[in-house]
């Protein structure tokens, strides 16, 4: 049930007690979260839509005959990675045990395939209630989270078990539920990704084979973990970045440009994976118009700054430096610990690009090197799962 994103659809039913998801909304934006809110129509005599949309920065859906074209309940159900429900009305309880979907709410929930969970909050008599418990029992049986509320004082003077959780608690639950590691909270990473490019003229450049997926899988890695990402992105598809909601991309070109944005971002960070592969030179002269094919015969080239040498050299104490080199044949890790020495790095991931490999795959393998001289061998596996890897090497060095 491991989360992919961080996208969260909370739905807030027509209880007393809807007031106090607008602080489970803060806490759960706090671990990373992008929050849409659906809010039943009953709910909102409790709390505006306006609350809802100035709270979560987005705007709020409440009609399901809204907008029909665009089939809402759909779009929302497939982009929700977490579906919360709070407070949680006896009503509905009814209707999610029963699969009735008359509202946006209730539509979404019987299309989504995102793990359920439900917060009930109502008067002790109405929880206790035979039809209650056993649409609660219902849903648990279909693998829903409800969690159990608090006991406490009702509305009025009456005592008893039905409160609406406290925020803690329910932080706690919902992310145990759903397996959501936010080890990266508070955390400033920052990766580079792609491959620069260096223009020749306005039509050609001097370029390499990097897709940037593996840094593309870093940001999304390091953001599901609750770090604040900003990646700097060398020629990367639109495609590939569309994926990176909640990511501060900044995009660049040339290794200058990469340089620049370096410059800017590398001091407030604690964590810098630099996935980016780094052109080594570039024309020593830039042609303002195109080069006629009869005078394409040669390029002089001049070396490009040693980024990785310059950041590791700046470095503070408190930050760690991730580096990546692309070697083709055997694998020298000799020479790659002596890189990683020289640069300035605590952790290198070596891997061997012969025959097209690594670069555009989904897949990677390789070798792990840390600035203790420990070598670990990554075998054949998804670069999401790398990504994940060496964010925790990072922490580990972060201590």
């Amino acid at each position: 049930m491991t989360l992919q994103g961080r996208n969260l659809i909370l739905g807030v039913g027509g209880g007393i007690s809807a007031y106090k998801s607008a602080e489970l909304l803060r806490r759960l934006q706090d671990i990373g979260f992008s929050i849409q809110v659906i809010p039943t129509v009953a709910s909102l005599n409790f709390v505006g839509a306006a609350t809802w949309e100035a709270l979560s920065g987005n705007s709020v859906a409440t009609n399901l005959w809204s907008n029909v074209h665009d089939v809402p309940h759909i779009k929302l159900a497939d982009r929700a990675d977490l579906v919360v429900v709070a407070p949680t009305t006896a009503d509905l309880l009814a209707k999610l045990a029963n699969g009735q979907c008359d509202d946006l709410l209730t539509s979404v929930i019987s299309a989504s395939s995102a793990p359920i969970v439900l917060i009930p909050a109502m008067h002790t008599q109405m929880w206790l209630n035979a039809a209650t418990q056993a649409n609660v029992s219902i849903l648990r049986e279909r693998g829903h989270l409800v969690i159990e509320p608090d006991e406490g004082r009702m509305t009025g003077d009456d005592y008893g078990v039905g409160r609406y959780p406290d925020i803690s608690r329910l932080i706690s639950e919902i992310s145990k539920f759903a397996e959501i590691n936010s080890d990266l909270r508070g955390r400033k990473v920052l990766v580079t990704a792609g491959g620069t490019r260096e223009a020749i003229d306005p039509v050609r450049y001097i370029g390499n084979n990097s897709s940037g997926k593996q840094g593309i899988a870093i940001a999304k890695a390091a953001r599901n973990r609750g770090a604040e990402v900003i990646l700097i992105a060398a020629n990367i598809s639109k495609a590939l970045l569309s994926e990176l909601q909640g990511v501060k991309i900044i995009e660049v070109s040339s290794t200058q440009e990469l340089e620049s944005a370096l410059d800017i971002e590398f001091d407030s960070c604690e964590i810098l994976l630099m996935a980016a592969a780094v052109a080594d030179a570039k024309p020593v002269k830039l042609a303002t118009e195109k080069i006629k094919k009869k005078e394409f015969s040669n390029i002089s080239l001049e070396r490009n700054s040693d980024l990785l040498a310059e950041l590791g050299a700046r470095r503070r104490v408190d930050q760690v430096l991730v580096a990546f080199a692309a070697e083709t044949g055997v694998e020298d890790l000799a020479a790659a610990n002596t890189k990683l020495v020289a640069k300035g790095v605590q952790v290198l991931y070596l891997n061997d690009v012969s025959g097209g490999a690594i670069f555009g795959s989904d897949e990677t393998c390789g070798y792990i090197l840390e600035i203790d001289k420990s070598v670990v061998r990554v075998s054949r596996q998804s670069k999401d799962t790398l990504a994940d890897l060496l964010l925790d090497r990072s922490l580990i060095k972060l201590g």
